[in-house]
């Protein structure tokens, strides 16, 4: 796996404070775990109330956390002040997404100064047992201030 250095002293702290001020992550109660330059880990519970009608999460909220975790994934190699804005994603979804916990990993494929390449997967926690999802492939595009 690569090894990126973040180009930002603080883009842990630029990252978490990013990622608390996302409503949408408040709401399906997502948690940002892991931060290190190019990889993120986003935690979320699994709910009855986030469910499609066969009692699955619903690709829509997998999608979101991916997204969210590749998204800052790339954030953590901007410099200081940038961020990111998706402009394309391809998911697939490979199992059905029931469990205790979904964990999405975004990482970087290949940063850019401009567009940034991510992969992510979502994996459904029971015990201590992991289960792929979701994987999914995004481009970021970076937003100077």
């Amino acid at each position: 796996m690569a090894r990126f250095k973040a180009q930002d002293p603080d883009f842990v702290a630029a990252v978490r404070e990013s990622f608390d001020s996302l409503t949408l992550m408040r709401t399906v109660g997502a948690r940002l775990l892991t931060v290190v330059p190019g990889e993120v880990e986003v935690d979320m519970p699994f709910r009855d109330d986030l469910t499609q009608h066969h009692g699955f999460l619903a690709a829509g909220v997998l999608t979101a956390i991916a997204d969210v975790a590749c998204g800052y994934a790339a954030m953590s190699l901007m410099p200081p002040g940038a961020s990111v804005l998706t402009i394309e994603y391809k998911v697939n979804f490979l199992s059905p997404a029931e469990g205790e916990r979904m964990l999405a990993r975004g990482r970087v494929i290949r940063p850019g100064r401009t567009v940034t390449v991510c992969a992510g997967d979502v994996l459904a926690i029971v015990a201590r047992t992991e289960k792929l999802v979701a994987t999914m492939l995004a481009t970021m595009a970076t937003v100077n201030p």
